[in-house]
């Protein structure tokens, strides 16, 4: 089976887990929530890994930072939505903490990658 160069990315992989983490503490959410920051939270953490695949199969380096760009966007959107999902009681502090290490470390690959593609 042939594995597409996005497939081999570190940042990929780590952001494919981390929307796995996300599905799976937003199942505990309230009922009531979703069409709102349970949608809205899962749809952005998807964005982050699909945005990479993404840019990995554009031509130009230009492009391919394009998308990059997009990710790191779509990473920090769901830190603003983890913050409002914690004070708002849906996720623990602890799950809230260990959530943003990872998407830190998301986010400085992506930079990486991005500096990189803009060389």
């Amino acid at each position: 089976m042939y594995t597409y160069s996005f497939e081999k990315l570190e940042v990929w992989r780590e952001a494919k887990d981390f929307t796995k983490e996300i599905y799976g503490i937003t199942t505990h959410f309230p009922e009531n929530e979703k069409f709102g920051i349970t949608s809205q939270l899962r749809r952005a953490s998807v964005s982050i890994c699909s945005n990479i695949a993404e840019g990995s199969a554009r031509k130009s380096n230009k492009d391919k930072a394009h998308f990059t760009t997009i990710s790191f966007g779509s990473a920090v959107e769901v830190l603003n939505q983890l913050i409002l999902g914690t004070e708002l009681g849906f996720i623990s502090q602890e799950n809230y903490l260990t959530l943003r290490i990872k998407l830190e470390s998301i986010t400085n690959k992506l930079n990486a990658l991005r500096n990189h593609q803009t060389k």
